[in-house]
């Protein structure tokens, strides 16, 4: 359970950081000057991950609710409901994916990359969570970022 809330956490974001002024300035025009700063804030890539982690538990636990609910309107609202949940686990999916191509850490993007391809192979089907996997890379995520 505490492996579906992992996954639940992680969110539809785009990736933007800068640490001062002139930064936001550059990066507001060239989202290349933004890559590669933030490709060498490590920081600044953990609380991404972690917001976007966030955010994607809260859009999961609406979506599997919206599933539920689908099931007593037919047809028609059940496709919609599996739907949405299809695209935001894409979303998020993707969201990991590119954290991971702009992480200067190895294990950071590794990890990264790792949960990326676990929430792709889970296609917004619970039976195909591996929760002990997406505990481990939990916990090397934390580490990672300085928390475990």
């Amino acid at each position: 359970m505490k492996r579906l809330v992992v996954v639940s956490a992680l969110a539809l974001v785009s990736l933007t950081a800068c640490t001062s002024t002139d930064k936001a300035d550059k990066t507001a025009t060239d989202p290349k000057v933004a890559d590669a700063a933030l490709s060498q804030d490590t920081k600044a890539i953990c609380d991404q991950a972690d917001r976007t982690g966030t955010s994607f538990g809260s859009t999961l636990t609406a979506d599997l609710k919206l599933q539920l609910d689908a099931r007593s309107k037919g047809a028609a609202a059940t496709a919609e409901a599996k739907q949405k949940l299809t695209q935001d686990v894409s979303n998020y999916s993707y969201a990991l994916g590119d954290m991971s191509k702009l992480a200067g850490d190895a294990t950071l993007k590794s990890t990264l990359k790792q949960m990326s391809d676990q929430v792709t192979a889970f296609s917004g089907d619970a039976s195909k969570i591996d929760a002990s996997k997406l505990s481990e890379l939990s916990d090397t995520l934390d580490k990672a970022c300085g928390k475990g």
